[in-house]
């Protein structure tokens, strides 16, 4: 047996396939293919419409069903997921509708007061009203009632089929009605699943427009002598599949696909430093000029090195390649990535390397890209700041991977399992846990 192959055997076996996730990455980026060349199929197929690539924000929001139909497709045909234990269903059992009904009814009212409630969240939060979000306003307005709508049958038909109907939804619900006894943590366990949703999916859906439009219209032979250019554009291909697939699983959290959350984070220290990074905490980036701004008078890789063609082709293909390994992290939970959240264990991917590929990916593009200790104020105060203050966002990003392995090894014992073989096998794991226990001591 080769190195290789003993490496992988000891390894506990994913939760996720690397099917799923590619299967998502191949119909994303053939999507992409058809918007940039729209304007040479309606002409061969003689479409009625403007003949120009599709690069609106409606054209985003579509490329999030052909991606999420994609590997919802590769998970039930492929990997065959709605058959797991996990899902909580039983298809060889269909109860008669007329026994689930109430506790349909019941699930409902939870549901849809927990939209309610989430609505007037949006509504009483200024920042939803501004700038980017007014278009993730725009589309959860356009797709409220459907969903409300489509909420019945697809509840009276699952709870037929599940084991246990009357989860978290179920408990919410029948607080609210007050006919049958309910349990507290099973309510709180449902909002904190419904409270990163909609934190975190009206961000993901305001972010979709800007990046897939300068995809879609861009001219990558125009830029392909011009590294910093190419360089650039690769980078924004790669964060919109981290993106794209990202937002897929904020939406496909179905329990049939076995992709539900399973359970929020509980732990407060979680919730402040994964919000801590996202807005209306932080605007853009982690490097806006207040409190954290760590780029303030930075000229970035691309000033410094310009004139040193060499150099600049090799720390674009770094930031690509750091960067194609965020968007691997992203893509590699298939339809379970979201933040917070317990959806099962991932041991495949980039995270046979390390328990935290994205953190480490993203943490090492900012100190690549800006190099903060650089300035062209030539102001020792302003280098000493930068670098500090990155090195305070990259502490924040420890802290948040460090409650995010509390949530699961509380949860799951193949996290456990699998926290234990990366410590020992991962040389990245295992190099980073002994320094940072030095640094402890």
């Amino acid at each position: 047996m080769s190195n290789a192959q003993s490496f992988d055997a000891r390894r506990p076996v994913s939760d996720v396939s690397a099917g799923v996730g590619l299967a998502g990455l191949a119909a994303l980026v053939a999507w992409l293919l058809v918007c940039r060349n729209w304007a040479a199929i309606a002409v061969f197929f003689s479409l009625p419409g403007p003949h120009a690539p599709l690069s609106g924000p409606y054209a985003s929001v579509a490329t999030l069903f052909v991606t999420g139909i994609a590997m919802s497709l590769w998970s039930i045909v492929v990997d065959k997921v709605h058959r797991r234990e996990s899902t909580g269903i039983d298809w060889s059992r269909a109860r008669p509708l007329a026994e689930t009904l109430d506790v349909s009814i019941t699930k409902l009212a939870g549901l849809w007061a927990t939209w309610a409630a989430i609505g007037f969240f949006y509504c009483i939060g200024r920042w939803y009203w501004d700038g980017q979000y007014l278009f993730a306003m725009e589309v959860i307005g356009a797709a409220a009632v459907p969903v409300f709508v489509l909420s019945v049958p697809y509840v009276l038909w699952l709870d037929r089929y599940m084991v246990n109907p009357r989860d978290h939804t179920w408990h919410f619900g029948a607080m609210l009605i007050g006919r049958e006894a309910w349990q507290t943590q099973e309510v709180k366990k449902h909002w904190r699943a419904w409270g990163i949703k909609a934190f975190f999916g009206a961000f993901m859906i305001s972010i979709l427009p800007g990046g897939f439009a300068r995809v879609v219209e861009a001219d990558f032979g125009a830029l392909a002598h011009d590294p910093v250019q190419l360089g650039t554009l690769l980078i924004e291909a790669l964060f919109l599949i981290d993106v794209q697939i990202g937002t897929v699983g904020y939406l496909f959290t179905f329990r049939a696909l076995d992709a539900h959350i399973r359970s929020g984070n509980p732990l407060l220290a979680g919730w402040v430093a994964a919000l801590i990074c996202y807005p209306p905490f932080v605007w853009g980036t982690m490097g806006r000029s207040d409190v954290l701004g760590y780029e303030v008078n930075t000229g970035g890789w691309a000033y410094w090195m310009q004139g040193h063609d060499a150099l600049l082709w090799f720390w674009a293909g770094l930031l690509v390649f750091l960067t194609a390994i965020y968007a691997w992290a992203t893509f590699a939970f298939g339809l379970r990535f979201s933040n917070l959240t317990y959806r099962g264990v991932l041991t495949g991917g980039p995270y046979r390397f390390t328990r935290h590929p994205a953190y480490l990916s993203k943490n090492l593009f900012w100190w690549c890209s800006t190099l903060p200790f650089l300035v062209t104020s030539n102001a020792l105060t302003d280098m000493v700041r930068n670098t500090v203050l990155l090195g305070v966002v990259s502490a924040i990003y420890y802290w948040r991977a460090k409650t995010e392995e509390a949530h699961l090894l509380s949860e799951d014992a193949k996290y456990r399992e699998y926290h234990a073989w990366m410590a020992h096998n991962a040389l990245i794991t295992r190099t980073l846990d002994r320094l940072f226990s030095r640094l402890q001591r």
